[in-house]
């Protein structure tokens, strides 16, 4: 077999085996659910059902031991399982009387299981949160070009404000219903689930997301929930945290465009603050959008838009609109940096600019706005 035979070979294993891995670790998490405690919807579906089927044996039953028809058999079993005191239909035998006091005992209970679950879903909030929860749902799924936010530990936190600042809708998913429910941010949408399933993912349309975040507490689940997502999206840029440094080439490997650890640039902006305190207080200022006198951002050139094919100085992007144009990065990768008046804008390219918020506006609009 020749190398690059070998290789493949390897590679096709080794995903076959990470993804044996990821089915092994989801089947581990639906197995270490809460035990002894039905779910809602269990027990809603109990209620609904339960009376279905003492109505189904009633009337087989009077019609095996009393011989009657099924009209006799049904309405005999209703009033008897209603309990609302009507007579007898026939005259019954002793077996026919055992069978309804045993039909009457079932629907008392029936009655009175249905008026406990009703209680217990007023009082705890289940029914405000299922209607909820299909609200939240059905505008999920209205959602285009959103952030998936994975986590919302310390980190996810920060992030999903900074979202919330910039007027960007996200979807926070989490596994822990209380930091969900603590959530009060413009344009958020929470899930409850695990994202390390093939399901929430889609839940949270994973399909039509312009960028996944995933900032989980752990680094194993970053790593899975990144697999997972980039084998359900293969064009998705997704953000992974990081905590050890060693995990940094797994996650990559795993599909992530860029990985982000918190300690690594929390250190290097405290040894910034202290070698270039002036650049940090200019990264700090151009990076924030409270600061209107100066911010940097990223403005992509569209195929609609007025820029592509156009040099930097028939663009007008620095003569007239007045924008410091810090660098090029084009569509193959390369960062161009301080480009010439000459260099030629194409489509796909991304330009790394600094102003004032109307003038970003305004480069955004004639270089094809966002999404467009």
């Amino acid at each position: 077999m020749s190398a690059s035979g070998e290789v493949g070979g390897a590679s096709d294993s080794g995903r076959r085996g990470a993804r044996g891995s990821l089915d092994r670790r989801r089947r581990s998490r639906a197995s270490d659910g809460p035990t002894g405690r039905t779910p809602f919807g269990t027990r809603i579906a109990i209620v609904v059902l339960l009376p279905i089927v003492l109505l189904g044996l009633g009337t087989a039953g009077y019609e095996v031991i009393e011989k009657w028809s099924f009209s006799d058999a049904f309405y005999m079993t209703v009033i008897t399982l209603t309990t609302v005191g009507f007579g007898e239909v026939h005259p019954l035998s002793n077996g026919g009387r055992a069978f309804t006091i045993f039909l009457a005992l079932g629907g008392i209970f029936t009655l009175f299981y249905a008026g406990t679950e009703a209680a217990r879903a007023i009082i705890t909030g289940q029914i405000r949160a299922l209607f909820g929860r299909r609200r939240m749902e059905r505008r999920i799924a209205d959602l285009k070009r959103h952030v998936i936010v994975c986590g919302y530990g310390r980190v996810g936190q920060y992030v999903c404000e900074e979202f919330s600042r910039r007027n960007l809708p996200f979807v926070l998913v989490d596994r822990d219903p209380q930091r969900l429910a603590d959530l009060e941010l413009p344009h958020g949408h929470t899930l409850l689930g695990d994202a390390t399933t093939d399901g929430t993912l889609r839940e949270a349309g994973i399909d039509r997301a312009r960028a996944l975040v995933v900032v989980v507490a752990t680094d194993a689940d970053n790593l899975f929930i990144t697999m997972s997502a980039r084998l359900l999206n293969d064009k998705i840029p997704i953000i992974a945290r990081a905590e050890e440094e060693a995990t940094t080439e797994k996650l990559r490997r795993a599909g992530a465009t860029r990985v982000v650890s918190p300690y690594v640039i929390g250190g290097n902006r405290v040894a910034q603050a202290v070698l270039n305190p002036s650049v940090v207080d200019l990264i700090e200022v151009a990076t924030k959008r409270e600061h209107l006198d100066l911010q940097i951002e990223e403005v992509q050139i569209r195929p609609a838009g007025s820029l592509h094919g156009r040099t930097v100085a028939e663009s007008g992007l620095r003569t007239e609109i007045g924008l410091i144009l810090v660098a090029i990065k084009r569509g193959t990768g390369h960062m161009e940096f301080n480009p010439s008046d000459q260099a030629r804008m194409q489509p796909e390219d991304t330009l790394i600019v600094m102003g004032r918020r109307e003038q970003l506006d305004r480069a955004e609009r004639i270089a094809g706005g966002p999404g467009d």
